[in-house]
Protein backbone atom coordinates (compact mmCIF):
# COMPACT_ATOMS: atom_id res chain seq x y z
CA UNK A 1 0.00 0.00 0.00
CA UNK A 2 1.39 3.38 -1.04
CA UNK A 3 1.08 6.03 1.65
CA UNK A 4 0.33 8.63 -1.04
CA UNK A 5 -2.89 6.70 -1.78
CA UNK A 6 -3.73 5.78 1.82
CA UNK A 7 -6.01 7.63 4.22
CA UNK A 8 -3.83 8.34 7.25
CA UNK A 9 -4.83 11.66 8.89
CA UNK A 10 -1.86 12.19 11.22
CA UNK A 11 -2.17 14.82 13.97
CA UNK A 12 1.04 16.59 14.97
CA UNK A 13 -0.24 17.92 18.29
CA UNK A 14 -1.69 16.02 21.22
CA UNK A 15 -5.50 16.33 21.31
CA UNK A 16 -6.63 18.18 24.43
CA UNK A 17 -9.49 15.78 25.11
CA UNK A 18 -7.21 12.72 25.29
CA UNK A 19 -6.42 11.84 28.92
CA UNK A 20 -4.46 8.58 28.48
CA UNK A 21 -1.72 7.38 26.14
CA UNK A 22 -3.83 5.04 24.01
CA UNK A 23 -6.52 7.66 23.32
CA UNK A 24 -3.88 10.23 22.46
CA UNK A 25 -1.91 7.95 20.15
CA UNK A 26 -4.97 6.47 18.42
CA UNK A 27 -6.15 9.98 17.52
CA UNK A 28 -2.70 11.19 16.50
CA UNK A 29 -2.00 8.08 14.39
CA UNK A 30 -5.26 8.49 12.48
CA UNK A 31 -6.75 5.24 13.79
CA UNK A 32 -10.06 6.61 15.05
CA UNK A 33 -12.28 9.67 14.81
CA UNK A 34 -14.64 10.66 17.60
CA UNK A 35 -18.21 11.10 16.33
CA UNK A 36 -19.98 11.77 19.60
CA UNK A 37 -19.72 11.13 23.31
CA UNK A 38 -18.22 7.67 23.62
CA UNK A 39 -18.70 6.97 19.90
CA UNK A 40 -15.91 6.49 17.36
CA UNK A 41 -15.36 5.76 13.69
CA UNK A 42 -12.53 3.35 12.96
CA UNK A 43 -10.31 4.68 10.17
CA UNK A 44 -8.26 2.42 7.85
CA UNK A 45 -5.19 1.98 10.08
CA UNK A 46 -7.28 1.31 13.18
CA UNK A 47 -9.62 -1.04 11.32
CA UNK A 48 -6.68 -3.18 10.20
CA UNK A 49 -5.56 -3.66 13.81
CA UNK A 50 -9.11 -4.31 14.98
CA UNK A 51 -9.54 -6.99 12.30
CA UNK A 52 -6.31 -8.73 13.34
CA UNK A 53 -7.36 -8.72 16.99
CA UNK A 54 -10.70 -10.24 15.99
CA UNK A 55 -9.00 -12.89 13.89
CA UNK A 56 -6.85 -14.08 16.81
CA UNK A 57 -9.94 -14.19 19.02
CA UNK A 58 -11.78 -16.24 16.38
CA UNK A 59 -8.94 -18.71 16.00
CA UNK A 60 -8.76 -19.36 19.73
CA UNK A 61 -12.52 -19.56 20.19
CA UNK A 62 -12.73 -22.06 17.35
CA UNK A 63 -9.80 -24.02 18.77
CA UNK A 64 -11.67 -24.31 22.08
CA UNK A 65 -14.77 -25.67 20.33
CA UNK A 66 -16.98 -22.57 20.19
CA UNK A 67 -19.12 -21.99 17.08
CA UNK A 68 -19.53 -18.56 15.51
CA UNK A 69 -22.94 -17.05 14.83
CA UNK A 70 -24.15 -13.46 14.44
CA UNK A 71 -27.01 -11.96 16.42
CA UNK A 72 -28.78 -8.61 15.90
CA UNK A 73 -27.82 -5.43 17.76
CA UNK A 74 -31.48 -4.50 18.36
CA UNK A 75 -33.35 -6.84 20.70
CA UNK A 76 -36.94 -7.23 21.85
CA UNK A 77 -37.65 -6.10 25.39
CA UNK A 78 -39.92 -9.13 25.81
CA UNK A 79 -36.95 -11.49 26.00
CA UNK A 80 -35.44 -9.38 28.75
CA UNK A 81 -38.75 -9.32 30.60
CA UNK A 82 -38.74 -13.12 30.49
CA UNK A 83 -35.39 -13.24 32.24
CA UNK A 84 -36.34 -10.45 34.65
CA UNK A 85 -33.47 -8.19 33.63
CA UNK A 86 -35.33 -5.53 31.66
CA UNK A 87 -36.09 -3.32 34.66
CA UNK A 88 -33.07 -4.39 36.68
CA UNK A 89 -30.32 -3.60 34.19
CA UNK A 90 -30.31 0.15 34.81
CA UNK A 91 -29.81 3.29 32.78
CA UNK A 92 -26.85 1.80 30.88
CA UNK A 93 -29.39 0.04 28.65
CA UNK A 94 -30.57 2.15 25.71
CA UNK A 95 -34.34 1.55 25.55
CA UNK A 96 -36.15 2.45 22.34
CA UNK A 97 -39.50 1.90 20.59
CA UNK A 98 -40.12 0.90 16.99
CA UNK A 99 -42.87 2.37 14.78
CA UNK A 100 -45.39 -0.14 16.15
CA UNK A 101 -44.62 1.24 19.62
CA UNK A 102 -43.01 -2.03 20.69
CA UNK A 103 -40.33 -1.86 23.38
CA UNK A 104 -36.90 -2.57 21.96
CA UNK A 105 -33.34 -2.09 23.15
CA UNK A 106 -29.84 -1.75 21.76
CA UNK A 107 -28.20 -4.87 23.19
CA UNK A 108 -25.61 -4.40 25.93
CA UNK A 109 -25.18 -8.21 26.00
CA UNK A 110 -26.93 -11.27 24.52
CA UNK A 111 -27.72 -13.85 27.20
CA UNK A 112 -31.47 -13.64 26.55
CA UNK A 113 -31.28 -13.78 22.77
CA UNK A 114 -28.88 -16.72 22.63
CA UNK A 115 -30.97 -18.58 25.21
CA UNK A 116 -34.01 -18.08 22.96
CA UNK A 117 -32.05 -19.52 20.04
CA UNK A 118 -30.97 -22.48 22.16
CA UNK A 119 -34.43 -23.33 23.50
CA UNK A 120 -35.88 -23.23 19.98
CA UNK A 121 -33.63 -25.99 18.66
CA UNK A 122 -31.90 -28.01 21.37
CA UNK A 123 -34.04 -30.56 23.22
CA UNK A 124 -31.71 -33.42 24.19
CA UNK A 125 -28.55 -33.77 26.26
CA UNK A 126 -27.07 -35.56 23.23
CA UNK A 127 -26.69 -32.17 21.54
CA UNK A 128 -24.56 -30.85 24.41
CA UNK A 129 -22.13 -29.33 25.14
CA UNK A 130 -22.75 -26.27 22.99
CA UNK A 131 -20.91 -22.96 22.93
CA UNK A 132 -22.06 -20.21 20.56
CA UNK A 133 -20.21 -16.92 20.09
CA UNK A 134 -20.34 -13.84 17.94
CA UNK A 135 -18.40 -10.61 17.45
CA UNK A 136 -20.92 -7.79 17.41
CA UNK A 137 -21.35 -4.13 18.36
CA UNK A 138 -22.81 -3.39 21.78
CA UNK A 139 -24.12 -0.21 23.40
CA UNK A 140 -24.01 0.72 27.07
CA UNK A 141 -24.99 4.25 28.00
CA UNK A 142 -22.05 4.86 30.31
CA UNK A 143 -22.59 7.72 32.74
CA UNK A 144 -19.09 8.95 31.98
CA UNK A 145 -17.51 7.57 28.80
CA UNK A 146 -13.80 8.39 28.79
CA UNK A 147 -10.35 7.26 27.72
CA UNK A 148 -11.33 6.90 24.06
CA UNK A 149 -12.25 3.34 23.06
CA UNK A 150 -11.16 2.10 26.48
CA UNK A 151 -14.51 3.13 27.96
CA UNK A 152 -16.87 4.05 25.15
CA UNK A 153 -20.62 3.74 24.84
CA UNK A 154 -20.58 1.81 21.58
CA UNK A 155 -17.99 -0.95 21.39
CA UNK A 156 -17.17 -4.23 19.67
CA UNK A 157 -17.58 -7.34 21.80
CA UNK A 158 -16.83 -11.02 21.40
CA UNK A 159 -19.39 -12.73 23.57
CA UNK A 160 -19.65 -16.51 23.88
CA UNK A 161 -22.37 -18.52 25.62
CA UNK A 162 -22.05 -22.11 26.80
CA UNK A 163 -24.85 -24.59 27.48
CA UNK A 164 -24.37 -27.83 29.44
CA UNK A 165 -26.50 -30.43 31.17
CA UNK A 166 -25.18 -29.81 34.68
CA UNK A 167 -22.66 -27.93 36.77
CA UNK A 168 -19.81 -30.33 36.00
CA UNK A 169 -20.27 -29.82 32.28
CA UNK A 170 -20.64 -26.07 32.71
CA UNK A 171 -17.45 -25.91 34.78
CA UNK A 172 -15.58 -27.78 32.04
CA UNK A 173 -16.90 -25.24 29.48
CA UNK A 174 -15.81 -22.40 31.78
CA UNK A 175 -12.34 -23.91 32.03
CA UNK A 176 -12.04 -24.21 28.25
CA UNK A 177 -12.81 -20.52 27.86
CA UNK A 178 -10.41 -19.69 30.70
CA UNK A 179 -7.54 -21.41 28.89
CA UNK A 180 -8.63 -20.02 25.52
CA UNK A 181 -8.39 -16.51 26.98
CA UNK A 182 -4.89 -17.11 28.31
CA UNK A 183 -3.77 -18.10 24.81
CA UNK A 184 -5.65 -15.27 23.12
CA UNK A 185 -4.05 -12.47 25.09
CA UNK A 186 -0.56 -13.99 24.95
CA UNK A 187 -0.76 -14.16 21.15
CA UNK A 188 -1.44 -10.41 21.16
CA UNK A 189 1.68 -9.71 23.18
CA UNK A 190 -0.21 -9.13 26.45
CA UNK A 191 0.46 -10.62 29.87
CA UNK A 192 -3.05 -11.14 31.24
CA UNK A 193 -3.68 -12.28 34.81
CA UNK A 194 -6.99 -14.01 35.67
CA UNK A 195 -8.46 -12.54 38.86
CA UNK A 196 -11.53 -13.41 40.91
CA UNK A 197 -14.14 -10.81 40.07
CA UNK A 198 -17.64 -9.58 40.83
CA UNK A 199 -20.35 -10.95 38.51
CA UNK A 200 -22.18 -7.61 38.18
CA UNK A 201 -25.40 -7.44 36.11
CA UNK A 202 -24.59 -10.71 34.29
CA UNK A 203 -25.11 -12.67 37.51
CA UNK A 204 -23.82 -16.03 38.67
CA UNK A 205 -21.49 -17.39 41.31
CA UNK A 206 -18.16 -17.80 39.49
CA UNK A 207 -16.30 -15.11 37.59
CA UNK A 208 -12.80 -14.10 36.53
CA UNK A 209 -11.54 -10.92 34.96
CA UNK A 210 -8.41 -11.04 32.82
CA UNK A 211 -6.28 -8.07 33.77
CA UNK A 212 -3.16 -6.52 32.29
CA UNK A 213 -1.12 -4.36 34.61
CA UNK A 214 -0.86 -0.72 33.51
CA UNK A 215 -0.46 2.61 35.29
CA UNK A 216 -3.56 3.92 33.50
CA UNK A 217 -5.72 1.01 34.69
CA UNK A 218 -9.16 1.86 35.99
CA UNK A 219 -9.04 -0.33 39.09
CA UNK A 220 -6.70 -1.50 41.80
CA UNK A 221 -5.73 -5.17 41.56
CA UNK A 222 -3.78 -7.58 43.74
CA UNK A 223 -1.87 -10.69 42.74
CA UNK A 224 1.00 -13.00 43.62
CA UNK A 225 4.25 -12.36 41.77
CA UNK A 226 4.19 -15.93 40.43
CA UNK A 227 1.69 -14.80 37.79
CA UNK A 228 4.39 -12.79 36.05
CA UNK A 229 6.28 -15.96 35.12
CA UNK A 230 3.61 -18.66 34.67
CA UNK A 231 3.85 -20.53 31.36
CA UNK A 232 0.86 -20.01 29.05
CA UNK A 233 -0.56 -23.18 27.41
CA UNK A 234 0.77 -23.85 23.92
CA UNK A 235 -0.92 -24.45 20.57
CA UNK A 236 -0.88 -28.20 21.24
CA UNK A 237 -3.30 -27.84 24.17
CA UNK A 238 -5.99 -30.52 23.97
CA UNK A 239 -9.29 -28.75 24.63
CA UNK A 240 -11.15 -32.06 24.50
CA UNK A 241 -9.28 -33.29 27.58
CA UNK A 242 -11.23 -31.89 30.55
CA UNK A 243 -8.66 -33.13 33.05
CA UNK A 244 -5.78 -31.44 31.24
CA UNK A 245 -7.70 -28.18 30.91
CA UNK A 246 -8.80 -28.35 34.54
CA UNK A 247 -5.20 -28.81 35.69
CA UNK A 248 -4.15 -25.69 33.76
CA UNK A 249 -6.94 -23.67 35.36
CA UNK A 250 -5.95 -24.93 38.81
CA UNK A 251 -2.36 -23.79 38.22
CA UNK A 252 -3.60 -20.37 37.12
CA UNK A 253 -6.04 -19.91 40.01
CA UNK A 254 -4.02 -21.23 42.96
CA UNK A 255 -1.87 -18.12 43.63
CA UNK A 256 -3.74 -15.14 45.05
CA UNK A 257 -5.27 -12.76 42.50
CA UNK A 258 -8.32 -10.53 42.91
CA UNK A 259 -9.82 -7.30 41.73
CA UNK A 260 -10.53 -4.56 44.25
CA UNK A 261 -14.18 -5.63 44.63
CA UNK A 262 -13.19 -9.20 45.54
CA UNK A 263 -10.03 -8.42 47.50
CA UNK A 264 -9.65 -10.39 50.75
CA UNK A 265 -7.28 -8.56 53.06
CA UNK A 266 -6.88 -11.56 55.37
CA UNK A 267 -5.83 -13.83 52.48
CA UNK A 268 -3.58 -11.08 51.12
CA UNK A 269 -1.74 -10.85 54.42
CA UNK A 270 -0.76 -14.52 54.06
CA UNK A 271 1.13 -13.76 50.83
CA UNK A 272 4.81 -13.00 51.57
CA UNK A 273 5.44 -9.27 51.26
CA UNK A 274 8.11 -9.82 48.63
CA UNK A 275 5.60 -11.70 46.44
CA UNK A 276 2.80 -9.14 46.57
CA UNK A 277 1.98 -7.15 43.45
CA UNK A 278 -0.47 -4.32 44.01
CA UNK A 279 -1.04 -2.25 40.88
CA UNK A 280 -3.51 -0.63 38.54
CA UNK A 281 -5.08 -2.94 35.99
CA UNK A 282 -7.02 -2.88 32.71
CA UNK A 283 -9.73 -5.48 32.17
CA UNK A 284 -9.37 -7.16 28.76
CA UNK A 285 -11.74 -10.10 29.27
CA UNK A 286 -14.41 -11.34 31.66
CA UNK A 287 -15.91 -14.83 32.05
CA UNK A 288 -18.96 -15.93 34.07
CA UNK A 289 -20.69 -19.13 35.15
CA UNK A 290 -24.33 -18.45 36.04
CA UNK A 291 -26.00 -21.87 36.06
CA UNK A 292 -29.74 -21.71 35.35
CA UNK A 293 -30.10 -17.93 35.85
CA UNK A 294 -31.43 -17.59 32.28
CA UNK A 295 -32.49 -21.11 31.36
CA UNK A 296 -34.96 -21.46 34.24
CA UNK A 297 -37.07 -18.31 33.69
CA UNK A 298 -36.88 -18.72 29.92
CA UNK A 299 -37.66 -22.45 29.84
CA UNK A 300 -34.43 -23.61 28.22
CA UNK A 301 -34.29 -27.27 29.15
CA UNK A 302 -33.22 -30.57 27.66
CA UNK A 303 -34.10 -34.20 28.26
CA UNK A 304 -31.28 -35.84 30.21
CA UNK A 305 -30.03 -39.44 30.11
CA UNK A 306 -32.48 -40.16 32.96
CA UNK A 307 -35.41 -39.22 30.72
CA UNK A 308 -36.19 -36.14 32.80
CA UNK A 309 -36.10 -32.47 31.79
CA UNK A 310 -33.16 -30.41 33.07
CA UNK A 311 -32.68 -26.66 32.91
CA UNK A 312 -29.31 -26.19 31.25
CA UNK A 313 -26.34 -24.72 33.08
CA UNK A 314 -24.82 -21.74 31.33
CA UNK A 315 -21.93 -19.33 31.17
CA UNK A 316 -20.94 -16.25 29.23
CA UNK A 317 -17.52 -15.09 28.14
CA UNK A 318 -16.62 -11.61 26.90
CA UNK A 319 -13.65 -9.98 25.21
CA UNK A 320 -13.82 -6.41 23.90
CA UNK A 321 -11.73 -6.24 20.70
CA UNK A 322 -12.09 -2.46 20.40
CA UNK A 323 -11.00 -2.02 24.02
CA UNK A 324 -8.17 -4.50 23.46
CA UNK A 325 -6.60 -2.30 20.77
CA UNK A 326 -6.26 0.48 23.33
CA UNK A 327 -4.98 -1.93 25.98
CA UNK A 328 -2.25 -3.17 23.64
CA UNK A 329 -1.11 0.42 23.07
CA UNK A 330 -1.11 1.11 26.81
CA UNK A 331 1.17 -1.90 27.25
CA UNK A 332 3.39 -1.22 24.23
CA UNK A 333 4.46 2.33 23.40
CA UNK A 334 7.24 4.85 23.96
CA UNK A 335 7.59 8.63 23.78
CA UNK A 336 7.58 8.53 19.97
CA UNK A 337 4.43 6.50 19.47
CA UNK A 338 2.94 3.03 19.28
CA UNK A 339 5.00 -0.18 19.19
CA UNK A 340 2.80 -2.89 17.69
CA UNK A 341 3.33 -6.57 18.53
CA UNK A 342 3.85 -8.35 15.21
CA UNK A 343 0.64 -10.39 15.55
CA UNK A 344 -1.62 -7.32 15.42
CA UNK A 345 0.42 -4.74 13.53
CA UNK A 346 -1.55 -3.00 10.74
CA UNK A 347 1.40 -3.52 8.37
CA UNK A 348 4.49 -5.70 8.81
CA UNK A 349 6.96 -3.29 7.27
CA UNK A 350 7.19 0.45 6.76
CA UNK A 351 9.15 1.11 3.56
CA UNK A 352 10.49 4.67 3.58
CA UNK A 353 11.64 6.32 0.36
CA UNK A 354 13.91 9.15 1.49
CA UNK A 355 13.86 10.87 -1.89
CA UNK A 356 10.65 10.09 -3.73
CA UNK A 357 11.01 11.04 -7.38
CA UNK A 358 14.65 10.02 -7.56
CA UNK A 359 14.86 7.33 -10.23
CA UNK A 360 17.14 4.99 -8.30
CA UNK A 361 15.32 5.40 -4.98
CA UNK A 362 12.01 4.75 -6.72
CA UNK A 363 13.43 1.71 -8.51
CA UNK A 364 14.89 0.07 -5.39
CA UNK A 365 11.76 0.81 -3.35
CA UNK A 366 9.65 -0.73 -6.10
CA UNK A 367 11.79 -3.88 -6.09
CA UNK A 368 11.68 -4.16 -2.29
CA UNK A 369 7.95 -3.54 -2.19
CA UNK A 370 7.34 -6.28 -4.76
CA UNK A 371 9.70 -8.71 -3.00
CA UNK A 372 8.12 -8.15 0.42
CA UNK A 373 4.62 -8.53 -1.00
CA UNK A 374 5.62 -11.76 -2.77
CA UNK A 375 6.76 -13.09 0.62
CA UNK A 376 3.36 -12.35 2.10
CA UNK A 377 4.41 -9.24 3.99
CA UNK A 378 1.98 -6.34 4.32
CA UNK A 379 3.87 -3.17 3.43
CA UNK A 380 3.08 0.51 3.91
CA UNK A 381 5.28 2.30 1.37
CA UNK A 382 5.96 5.95 2.20
CA UNK A 383 6.33 7.41 -1.29
CA UNK A 384 5.26 10.91 -0.24
CA UNK A 385 7.33 14.07 -0.76
CA UNK A 386 7.39 14.80 2.99
CA UNK A 387 10.73 15.73 4.53
CA UNK A 388 12.81 12.87 6.05
CA UNK A 389 12.19 14.04 9.61
CA UNK A 390 8.45 13.95 9.05
CA UNK A 391 8.65 10.48 7.52
CA UNK A 392 10.59 9.13 10.49
CA UNK A 393 8.16 10.74 12.94
CA UNK A 394 5.18 9.20 11.14
CA UNK A 395 6.82 5.77 11.03
CA UNK A 396 7.58 5.85 14.76
CA UNK A 397 4.11 7.16 15.61
CA UNK A 398 2.19 4.41 13.80
CA UNK A 399 4.54 1.83 15.27
CA UNK A 400 5.14 -0.77 12.54
CA UNK A 401 7.64 -3.41 13.78
CA UNK A 402 10.15 -2.81 10.99
CA UNK A 403 11.24 0.22 8.99
CA UNK A 404 13.23 -0.19 5.78
CA UNK A 405 14.88 3.10 4.85
CA UNK A 406 16.01 3.72 1.28
CA UNK A 407 18.13 6.78 0.44
CA UNK A 408 20.49 7.93 -2.37
CA UNK A 409 23.69 7.43 -0.37
CA UNK A 410 22.82 3.92 0.63
CA UNK A 411 21.80 2.96 -2.88
CA UNK A 412 25.11 4.22 -4.22
CA UNK A 413 26.77 1.67 -1.91
CA UNK A 414 24.20 -1.01 -2.74
CA UNK A 415 22.73 -0.86 0.76
CA UNK A 416 19.61 0.10 2.69
CA UNK A 417 18.97 0.60 6.39
CA UNK A 418 16.53 -1.34 8.55
CA UNK A 419 15.26 -0.29 11.95
CA UNK A 420 13.61 -2.39 14.64
CA UNK A 421 10.86 -0.20 16.11
CA UNK A 422 10.78 -1.96 19.48
CA UNK A 423 14.52 -1.88 20.23
CA UNK A 424 15.50 1.11 18.09
CA UNK A 425 18.40 -0.89 16.68
CA UNK A 426 19.51 0.06 13.17
CA UNK A 427 21.42 -2.06 10.69
CA UNK A 428 22.76 -1.36 7.22
CA UNK A 429 22.60 -4.32 4.84
CA UNK A 430 23.02 -5.09 1.14
CA UNK A 431 19.75 -4.82 -0.74
CA UNK A 432 19.70 -8.56 -1.49
CA UNK A 433 20.12 -9.36 2.21
CA UNK A 434 17.17 -7.13 3.11
CA UNK A 435 14.99 -9.04 0.66
CA UNK A 436 16.07 -12.27 2.31
CA UNK A 437 15.56 -10.86 5.82
CA UNK A 438 11.88 -10.34 5.11
CA UNK A 439 11.37 -13.72 3.50
CA UNK A 440 11.82 -13.13 -0.22
CA UNK A 441 14.42 -14.55 -2.53
CA UNK A 442 17.07 -12.06 -3.61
Amino acid sequence: MRLSRYFLPILKENPREAEIVSHRLMLRAGMIRQQGQGSFSWLPLGKRVLDKVCWIIREEQNRAGALEILMPTIQSAELWRESGRYEDYGKEMLRIKDRQDRDMLYGPTNEEMVTEIFRSYVKSYKDLPLNLYHIQWKFRDEVRPRFGVMRSREFLMKDAYSFDLDYEGAKAAYNRMFVSYLRTFTRMGLQAIPMRADTGPIGGDLSHEFIILADTGESQVFCHRDYLSLAVPGADTDFSNDAEIGAIVKTWTTPYAATDEMHDEAAWEKVPASDRVSARGIEVGHIFHFGDKYSKPMGAKVTGPDGKDHFVSGGSYGIGPSRLVAAIIEASHDDNGIIWPEAVTPFDVGLINMKAGDAECDRVCGELHAAFAAAGKEVLYDDTDQRPGGKFATADLIGLPWQVIVGPRGIAAGEVEIKNRRTGERETLPIADVKQRFGAAA
